[in-house]
């Protein structure tokens, strides 16, 4: 299982661009590169999920961390694009209406 991150940051916005599986071995490092983000300058925080064939409860568990760290630094958070299978995993955890979720920037 592999997971590829894409960050592209600014003063307005850090970019995470995620490819592949988000699982138990892979969320770890999504998780890292999330709260880097948050840490960051940049106002608002994308994860752009388009390419992600698969995501389990850890991947779900990392969002919301970012979410809520996001939150806490007073920064913006949205998922951008979600894949068909984020977006199945979102509904069963009855998560969609608590992210706000960009079919495109």
């Amino acid at each position: 299982m592999s997971i590829e991150i894409k960050v592209n940051d600014d003063a307005e916005q850090c970019k995470i661009k995620v490819i592949g599986q988000v699982d138990l071995y892979t969320s770890p490092e999504l998780r890292k590169v999330l709260l880097s983000c948050t840490d960051k300058l940049s106002k608002k925080i994308l994860v752009e999920l388009s390419e992600v064939e698969y995501m389990d409860s850890s991947g779900v568990a990392t969002l919301v961390e970012g979410l809520r760290s996001a939150i806490k630094q007073k920064k913006d958070f949205a998922i951008l694009s979600p894949s068909p299978a984020v977006r199945k995993v979102l509904n069963l955890a009855r998560l969609e209406n608590v992210f706000t979720i960009l079919e495109s920037e």
